[in-house]
């Protein structure tokens, strides 16, 4: 029987496919691992917003890994309560986020932005805030799409939420 702390080592593999340099771990999605009787893995993921594509993908990587390591019976539970938040990002999440061109999500204190103010999105390639959004939504619609004014590069930024 597999404990708990060397399945979570196991699942550091499983990346978000969206985002393949960052783990389940580092996004906040893998939420919990328990373990029963005869060898039963319990995985409770949460999605980053209802609806996303990318959890049966997600699924399948973590049955698909832990089957692989031998273990028999590997429930998948998904729970939407409390709801994703970009705050459950860690911050190696977020720095391998930016390694891989993706502005992470930055938020000023909602107390801070003025009505219909938007946040401020440094470039991932020169850290230049000198940016505009291009799109509201990009390759998936947890981003947005920016245009670096500087250095003239585009680059998806994770929206906030």
């Amino acid at each position: 029987m597999s404990s708990r702390e060397q399945i979570l080592t196991w699942l550091e593999s499983v990346t978000d496919p969206e985002i393949p340099t960052v783990s389940i771990e580092e996004m906040g999605i893998l939420r919990d691992v328990r373990t029963g009787e005869a060898g039963e893995v319990t995985v409770t993921i949460t999605p980053t917003y209802s609806g996303c594509p990318a959890m049966d993908v997600i699924a399948m990587q973590i049955r698909m890994t832990l089957l692989g390591r031998g273990l028999k019976t590997v429930h998948i539970e998904q729970s939407l309560s409390p709801a994703w938040t970009t705050d459950w990002i860690t911050e190696s999440g977020r720095q391998k986020m930016h390694a891989f061109g993706i502005a992470p999500p930055v938020r000023k204190a909602k107390d801070d932005l003025a009505l219909f103010e938007e946040d401020e999105v440094p470039c991932p390639k020169c850290a230049s805030v000198h940016t505009e959004l291009v799109s509201r939504f990009g390759a998936t619609s947890c981003k947005s799409m920016y245009r670096c004014l500087d250095c003239k590069e585009p680059f998806e930024h994770f929206k906030c939420h």
